[in-house]
């Protein structure tokens, strides 16, 4: 008796959407070849967005890769949820980091590549570093720019939960104005996290004027497909940013995930566009701006904006923020409104 060997990336097991529409017009997700790169049985929380995230951009990018992919992967929610040793739920060859070195894991990785094709003994293979904010945007900041300065051929995604969420939901240089966290409590003249404070890495990443940079939402799904898949026909350090709701850190109803990243990207408070070399070069419109209270009030970490005396000038605050970044990226659809 003899046995064939199975090849994940064909078995089309878990897939999601639409079916009835043509081959040509399904996402990767409905897609009988879908690779299920982060299987089932993971430990994420109920309605985790980074979950979903990563199960949307690793699949895509093995499309993409046509089956060639690598991931290096930073400590934290994503990596502590998917491989409890000696458990693991990626179905791909995948590199658990340091908390702050993935850029780096993902650069020497490559670099490996390169020479091991160069002396014919490997085929294109590519690589991907995932990481979530605190990861990213706090402790492997200066590995990320330096992989952007050398315009290293990786794709680097963060996860963006707006926190340390697996450690106790400490704030992060992601961490927006006014919310609680562990380490920004609603106390004092001014409660929860400190306006002008943190930074947004996408427009960073812009600045290094690498080939290619993208924001996203999980409430999107062909467009985070779309953008991964787009990464992934370029050379060169390209960035994706996705914004990933999450459910504990947040104080949100696990059934709102989607609808608070919709409310994220509607309300302007998370502008979603890509660049190429430092200049947008395409956005996603909104086409019914909602006051930035419909995204607050759904998550508890905005509730001391809520009370008996509401933070009026807190939310205002907000509000123009949101504002600007319609008004800097150009999100608003003039031709709906």
């Amino acid at each position: 008796m003899s046995f064939q060997p199975v090849h994940f990336y064909q078995t089309g097991t878990f897939t999601v959407g639409n079916r009835l529409l043509a081959p040509e017009e399904r996402s990767v997700q409905a897609h009988v070849e879908r690779t299920n790169s982060l299987n089932s049985g993971h430990r994420a929380c109920q309605g985790c967005g980074e979950a979903l995230g990563a199960r949307y951009a690793i699949d895509a990018a093995m499309n993409a890769a046509r089956g060639r992919l690598i991931a290096a992967n930073a400590t934290g929610c994503l990596e502590v949820f998917s491989t409890p040793y000696p458990e693991t739920s990626w179905q791909i060859p995948w590199i658990h980091s340091l908390f702050g070195n993935t850029a780096a894991i993902g650069t020497g990785i490559a670099a490996a590549i390169k020479v091991k094709r160069q002396k014919g003994q490997m085929g294109d293979v590519r690589v991907v570093a995932q990481g979530g904010d605190g990861g990213t945007t706090d402790i492997g900041f200066g590995c990320l720019s330096g992989m952007f300065e050398r315009n290293d051929d990786v794709l680097y995604i963060c996860y963006d939960n707006g926190g340390y969420m697996n450690t106790g939901v400490q704030r992060s240089s992601a961490t927006p104005p006014a919310a609680r966290t562990a380490t920004t409590m609603p106390v004092g003249p001014e409660p929860g996290n400190a306006f002008g404070q943190g930074k947004f890495v996408p427009a960073i990443a812009m600045a290094h004027e690498i080939p290619y940079v993208a924001t996203a939402t999980v409430a999107d799904l062909r467009d985070l497909e779309y953008k991964v898949t787009k990464a992934m026909g370029i050379r060169g350090a390209r960035y994706i940013h996705i914004l990933v709701p999450c459910p504990l850190g947040w104080g949100a109803a696990s059934q709102d995930t989607i609808r608070l990243a919709r409310l994220a990207k509607e309300t302007g408070i998370f502008p979603v566009f890509e660049a190429e070399h430092g200049e947008v070069t395409g956005v996603l419109k909104i086409r019914r701006p909602q006051p930035v209270e419909e995204y607050l009030k759904l998550q508890k970490r905005y509730a001391h904006l809520f009370g008996k005396k509401p933070a009026v000038e807190t939310i205002a605050r907000l509000q123009a923020a949101a504002d600007k970044n319609i008004r800097k990226y150009g999100l608003l659809d003039q031709e709906a409104n």
